[in-house]
């Protein structure tokens, strides 16, 4: 067996390792199978720990071999020659695509030796371990992927994890609601990203990212697009990285995210999913060094975003919520640096970003325990400092940044008034277009779900 056919077998077994783990655990849950906890957890662990194993040997072998671009190919699986349409699945591993599905094994792996003990006996074990082998499935894929085809992939398996994670306490009304919001902008997001692959397809005739990106690995590509077409693309995938990493306008939905189990909060929005878009930019960046205008949005962006979070973290009166926009400032801070060119910073950024906000989450329920600890060690209260922006503005002015910062910068309401009703609004359209066929069929009533009187648990909800 030569190099490369051992390489692209690693790479291959990379991806295999997460996507069995989905399809046990999947299977058995729909043939009324379920597996036993510990079965699971050994499953969990085996497919993690052999991924980043995969991940780690090709590693090893590109420093050794001075190799900075494995391709694996896996060819064509959908093929529709009347529309010139291929889906092309490829996957590659290059400086940027390594570091960051080490990091989505080793965390992933880590909340998921977590999860395993915080969730044991949870009437919802077995569906939180199916969704996490989704969103696992999702980052490999993601990360490396070759196409643009393949990243979609693992963007949507991404974003429908997370919802369905989201709205992981189904019993109870608000988290479901919370999980229709960010499956709701999501939908936004997917749709910029869908425009932009087919605007690339079309410019450029294939999916592929080496042709996309030009020639050279990964930071040295030129993107192979005039100034006003990498504009077009790179704008929509700008917004399509802002719904995705919560940047501003989309900021709302983070909050709601941590609805979930806190181990998902941990990995999935503090650390990974959270980053998702950051990523996806720091992979199409060739495309935005070709636009200083597009470059300047993006750092415009990024800046709004850090100083909106920076701000509200500040007021916020819960530890997941703070964390959460404590998270997305340093995001923020992470788009900054992709539009001004600093790749390898980002990509650092990213990676230890990641780890500090993982073990922040993680600890967020003993916080009280902690900070005593912290207390009593000093053998006094730690001391409480007066911001100086105390001494700059008049008071009228800081009540009107708190009060806007306390809020949330009112994005929560822009986000349900401009994306989640009207998305909501077309589903039920289409819900009761369904309702009227199977009545007419049925010859009466044909839910018998209809028929279950509607409970307000909420204040939010009885308002």
């Amino acid at each position: 067996m030569s190099v490369d056919q051992f390489l692209t077998t690693v790479g291959a077994g990379v991806v295999i390792a997460p996507s069995l783990l989905l399809l046990i655990l999947g299977i058995t849950s729909l043939v009324g199978h379920p597996l036993s906890e510990r079965t699971i957890g050994r499953l969990t662990q085996i497919a993690t720990v052999t991924g980043l194993i995969g991940a780690v040997v090709i590693l090893v072998l590109m420093l050794v071999l001075g190799t900075r671009h494995v391709p694996v190919e896996l060819g064509n699986w959908v093929v529709i020659p009347e529309q010139h349409f291929h889906f092309h699945l490829k996957f590659v591993f290059d400086r940027l695509s390594v570091p960051f599905v080490i990091l989505s094994f080793i965390l992933c792996g880590t909340i998921g030796a977590f999860a395993n003990v915080y969730l044991h006996r949870e009437v919802g074990y077995r569906r939180f371990f199916v969704f996490y082998a989704m969103f696992l499935l999702g980052m490999v894929v993601s990360s490396l992927a070759g196409t643009i085809e393949t990243l979609f992939a693992g963007w949507e398996l991404v974003g429908l994890s997370s919802a369905l994670l989201v709205a992981f306490f189904h019993e109870r009304p608000s988290p479901v609601r919370n999980g229709l919001r960010v499956w709701s902008v999501y939908r936004i997001a997917d749709a910029a990203f869908l425009l932009a692959a087919v605007a690339m397809h079309h410019q450029t005739g294939a999916g592929d990212f080496e042709v996309l990106m030009g020639s050279g690995p990964w930071p040295h590509g030129v993107a192979e697009l005039s100034a006003q077409q990498a504009l077009f693309v790179g704008t929509l995938l700008l917004v399509a990285a802002a719904g995705k990493s919560a940047l501003v306008p989309f900021s709302g939905w983070l909050p709601r995210a941590m609805e979930g189990p806190t181990p998902s909060s941990a990995v999935f929005y503090g650390a990974l999913s959270v980053h998702l878009g950051a990523y996806m930019l720091l992979r199409v960046s060739p495309i935005l060094a070709l636009s200083p205008v597009l470059s300047g949005l993006v750092i415009l962006l990024g800046l709004i975003t850090a100083g909106f979070a920076a701000m509200t973290a500040r007021v916020q009166t819960d530890i997941k919520t703070a964390l959460a926009f404590a998270s997305l400032t340093q995001v923020g801070i992470i788009v900054v640096e992709i539009g001004l060119g600093l790749r390898y910073l980002a990509l650092a950024h990213i990676v230890g970003h990641a780890c500090l906000r993982t073990l922040q989450l993680l600890r967020a329920p003993s916080l009280l325990h902690d900070y005593h600890a912290l207390e009593n060690a000093i053998g006094s209260h730690l001391p409480r400092t007066s911001s100086p922006w105390a001494k700059l503005l008049p008071r009228d002015v800081r009540d009107w940044f708190y009060r806007l910062s306390l809020e949330r910068g009112y994005l929560d309401a822009l986000l349900v008034d401009s994306m989640v009703r009207p998305i909501l609004n077309v589903f039920r359209w289409c819900d009761g277009i369904e309702r009227r066929w199977t009545d007419w069929l049925a010859g009466g009533e044909s839910r018998e779900s209809d028929r279950v009187p509607a409970h307000h648990d909420t204040l939010e909800e009885l308002v």
